[in-house]
C-alpha cells in the first residue's frame, strides 16, 4: 500500500482512487436524487423550522426537526453534520436524516456551512463548532436538552464530529462547558488529513498545507473525554477502512468503544442504515441519545 509519509513521495494517482468516492460507486447521483426527494418531504413536516441563523457568516444557518412523538421533558437532541469533502452539498440535501429520530423523540438539528474553495477547512470546522454552541445556548427554546447533545458526522462530517470531541468549548467562549459535546459518531469519517493534501482531486479546492492538516487531523490529537462511535462501509476503499480503524488505534477503546465495518455498504448507503430503524447506525444513535 503506498506510503504518505514524509519519506516519500505519496502515489497521488492511488490516493486518488482511493478518496474518490463518487468514481467508486458509478450509481452515486442516484442517492443524491433519493436524498433531495425524502428531503424535501421531510421539510415539510409539522414543526419544522428552516434556515435559523447560528452566525451571521456564509451558510452559517441550521434546520430544527422536533420530535413527532410525545416527549417527558426536553427532548435529546441530535445534531447531523453532511459531508461532501467540505466543497458539496448542503443541509437541503440531508432532511431526510431527521424523520426516523423524530419519531424516537429526539429533535433534530442539521447545521449548513460555507464551501471550498471559498473557505478553508479550518473555517468550516469553526462554523460547526458555532453552530454546536448555538445550540447549548438556544436548543432549550425549542424543546431540546442542551445536556443530551450527540453530534452524527457523515465523510467531512465525520471529521466534524470528531473535532467537536475534541473542541475547547471555554476557549471559543467563556459560556460555554468543557463537556458541551462528549457524544459522537463518525460515519465513514476523515481523521488524518494527510493523505488528502496529495490528492489531485481534492487538494485544489482545499488547499492543506502540513500545518493545517497538524491542526486538523484528531488522529493527532490526545484523546478526548468523551466517546466516539466510529463506523465504515464495509465496501468502502481501504483508505477509508484505515481512516476508521486509526481512530481507534490513537484515541483507544475508552474514547472510541465502537469501530466498526457496516457489510454490504458503500460511502453513500451506509447512510441509509443510520435512518432505518432496524439498522445498526440507527441503534448506536439512539445509544448515544439515551433512547436505547
Amino acid at each position: 500500500m503506498p506510503s504518505v509519509s514524509p519519506s516519500a513521495a505519496p502515489d497521488s494517482a492511488w490516493l486518488d482512487a482511493q478518496y474518490d468516492n463518487r468514481a467508486r460507486v458509478p450509481d452515486f447521483a442516484s442517492y443524491f436524487e433519493r436524498w433531495r426527494a425524502a428531503s424535501a418531504l421531510a421539510r415539510q413536516a409539522q414543526g419544522t423550522t428552516l434556515d435559523l441563523c447560528y452566525g451571521d457568516g456564509e451558510g452559517e444557518t441550521l434546520d430544527l426537526f422536533p420530535p413527532s412523538v410525545p416527549v417527558d421533558g426536553p427532548a435529546p437532541v441530535l445534531v447531523f453534520i453532511h459531508g461532501g469533502y467540505w466543497r458539496s452539498l448542503s443541509k437541503a440535501d440531508h432532511s431526510f436524516v431527521a424523520p426516523a429520530f423524530n419519531a424516537a423523540g429526539a429533535l433534530v438539528v442539521v447545521p449548513d456551512y460555507a464551501l471550498a474553495p471559498a473557505v478553508s477547512v479550518e473555517h468550516i470546522t469553526l462554523q460547526m463548532a458555532r453552530a454546536l454552541a448555538w445550540v447549548w445556548r438556544h436548543i432549550g427554546e425549542h424543546g431540546g436538552d442542551p445536556r443530551r447533545i450527540a453530534v452524527v458526522g457523515h465523510s467531512a462530517g465525520g471529521h466534524a464530529a470528531a473535532m467537536m470531541l475534541s473542541c475547547r468549548w471555554p476557549q471559543l467562549a467563556p459560556d460555554l462547558p468543557a463537556s458541551l459535546c462528549t457524544r459522537a459518531m463518525a460515519i465513514s469519517g476523515l481523521f488524518d488529513l494527510e493523505p488528502l493534501r496529495h490528492t489531485s482531486i481534492l487538494q485544489p479546492d482545499l488547499q492543506l498545507t502540513r500545518a493545517s492538516v497538524a491542526r486538523l487531523s484528531p488522529a493527532f490529537f490526545p484523546r478526548p473525554k468523551g466517546r466516539l462511535y466510529a463506523v465504515v462501509g464495509g465496501d468502502e476503499s481501504d483508505e477509508f477502512l484505515r481512516q476508521n480503524g486509526l481512530i481507534r488505534d490513537v484515541w483507544g477503546p475508552t474514547s472510541v468503544p465502537v469501530c466498526e465495518t457496516l457489510p454490504r455498504t458503500n460511502h453513500f448507503s451506509v447512510l441509509h442504515n443510520l435512518v432505518d430503524p432496524a439498522g445498526r447506525l440507527h441503534d448506536l444513535a439512539l445509544r448515544l441519545l439515551d433512547l436505547r
